[in-house]
């Protein structure tokens, strides 16, 4: 069985459901996704059964929160005419292909995954590593290879999970002699990473460092408040650190104006300008940012039944895609068929 090649290109990308979504995927993946929506073929896949693989202790979280990232998705402009937003657990093809894929990836090879070492190092795992979480390199494999998608927009530091999934695409193109699934890039923004509110780490919800799309304005005020900035920069006449201070990366990623950023940076360097007026001018770019999609989201929470029919009709377009590839791989591998 062959699979007809798609008429535009391919995108798959999406989140784990353990919480709503916040700046750092703004940033990191959403931006991206709305902008290309219309020019590619998007799935969005809501990865619940993945984040599983470290949340098994609270299913319940899991399952609650493939709502809220749904709306959260819908909130920030992704049109579900255009892009499909499906659900992972739903889709069983993509479990079929995982088991597959790990039949052509070592341990060895997964443990030396620059992500899944960095991850399993900040869990505190040690040896104690969930199976499902070590193996999830070729899980991701299997996601990207069953919609066929050649883009896949991530943050930098996912970036070794999209080379991974290449390898495993070139062994098994190799072992059934011809191009039968496609090598993924990854789409890496210009803020790849996005600290945490402290500096300290990227951004994350359980770092409890994050701000939620939902924020409200004095959320949002209290949360410029608290970033890190150059802890030498004392008064306002001393010149201060561009370099690592957290409202200027926000600033970088979120301030529509760049030439004002940059004479900001200029005047900081030299002294004159305090941390509490370009605080004041971060809240209010992230105010601009954060209050229409606030809005937007608190109409969709008051339809849930929306969401819902979004996630069915996506999710049944899915299953046809990813099953045709999953027969497609079988056929090849020429496995047994009744």
């Amino acid at each position: 069985m062959s699979v007809e090649a798609p008429s535009r290109p391919v995108i798959l990308t999406g989140d784990r459901t353990t919480g709503p979504l916040h700046l750092g995927h703004y940033a990191g993946s959403l931006r991206n996704r709305v902008a290309l929506q219309h020019s590619h073929r998007q799935f969005l896949l809501l990865a619940d059964a993945q984040a599983l693989t470290d949340n098994a202790h609270d299913p319940a979280r899991i399952a609650r929160n493939v709502i809220e990232v749904a709306t959260d998705y819908l909130a920030v402009g992704i049109d579900p005419a255009v892009t499909t937003i499906c659900v992972q657990s739903a889709l069983p093809a993509l479990a079929e292909l995982t088991l597959l894929y790990l039949n052509v990836v070592t341990v060895a090879r997964l443990e030396r995954n620059p992500t899944i070492k960095d991850e399993i190092q900040a869990r505190g795992f040690g040896r104690d590593i969930p199976a499902g979480f070590l193996c999830y390199p070729a899980a991701q494999a299997a996601d990207i290879t069953a919609f066929r998608a050649t883009l896949v927009p991530v943050g930098e530091d996912q970036a070794p999970l999209i080379e991974q999934t290449n390898e495993i695409v070139r062994r098994l193109n190799r072992q059934v002699g011809h191009d039968l699934l496609p090598e993924a890039r990854a789409l890496i923004p210009e803020v790849g990473r996005l600290p945490g509110v402290d500096g300290r780490a990227k951004m994350s919800k359980s770092g409890g460092n994050a701000v939620p799309l939902s924020a409200s304005e004095p959320e949002i005020a209290a949360a410029v408040r608290r970033m890190y900035t150059d802890p030498d920069h004392l008064r306002a006449s001393d010149p201060g650190r561009v370099e690592g201070n957290v409202v200027f990366t926000y600033l970088d990623a979120f301030d529509p104006d760049p030439e004002a950023v940059a004479a900001l940076k200029a005047h900081y360097r030299r002294g004159g300008l305090g941390d509490a007026a370009l605080k004041e001018r971060l809240a209010g770019v992230l105010r601009d940012l954060l209050g229409p999609i606030r809005e937007r989201r608190a109409g969709i929470a008051r339809d849930p039944d929306l969401v819902m029919d979004v996630l069915r009709a996506g999710t049944a377009r899915a299953r046809i895609v990813t099953a045709a590839t999953r027969d497609a791989v079988q056929d090849a591998l020429g496995l047994f068929r009744l």
